[in-house]
């Protein structure tokens, strides 16, 4: 599928568009490959867009002082990725991101964003949905963190996304549930 198609099927799944609204909307993002390991957001740098994964997987992360990586996100298909408190806020990144596999993403300034949702009703109700349903995803998360053990954090997580568990190195599942390599290792085999 192209990537105009696929960003069509995940839009119209919330929106209806007329075929020229979608095509001004489209017109708005940028096709970009990177390769397996390649970065696309660093800390420390002036971020300027938010990307539509079309293929492959990213990984949002921090790195702490005492140099421990914490995954905050993967992105997978259809999902969306970026360092958003200085995408909104103009500070510098605190997040990193990179790709986890090949990828292939559409990226959107956030001025751009912006243009969108002043220019088409329909574009704001979009970006309004989406934002919510991460801060949802996010607070559950959270709780989860708060209340459930790893193990029930690893199966919630492989319930949800089951192809993850193929896809992604097994050190970065950990670092995404927060417990070692060798309990995951624990986990998966009990």
């Amino acid at each position: 599928m192209q990537p105009k198609e696929i960003l069509k099927e995940h839009v119209s799944k919330t929106i209806t568009l007329t075929d020229d609204q979608f095509d001004y909307f489209f017109s708005h993002f940028t096709y970009k490959k990177f390769k397996k390991g390649q970065t696309i957001i660093s800390e420390g740098d002036k971020v300027d867009c938010e990307y539509f994964v079309l293929s492959g997987y990213l990984k949002s992360f921090f790195i702490n002082d005492d140099m421990k990586m914490f995954i905050l996100q993967f992105a997978m298909p259809t999902w969306w990725a970026s360092d958003y408190n200085a995408l909104y806020s103009g500070d510098r990144a605190t997040v990193n991101v990179d790709c986890i596999t090949d990828a292939e993403v559409l990226c959107l300034t956030s001025q751009d964003r912006e243009k969108l949702c002043n220019e088409i009703h329909e574009g704001e109700h979009f970006f309004r949905w989406r934002t919510n349903k991460g801060y949802v995803a996010t607070q559950k998360r959270l709780l989860s963190f708060m209340n459930n053990d790893a193990k029930h954090r690893y199966e919630e997580l492989l319930a949800q996304y089951p192809t993850l568990y193929n896809i992604v190195p097994k050190q970065l599942i950990a670092s995404y549930l927060g417990v070692s390599r060798e309990t995951l290792s624990r986990l998966y085999h009990s």
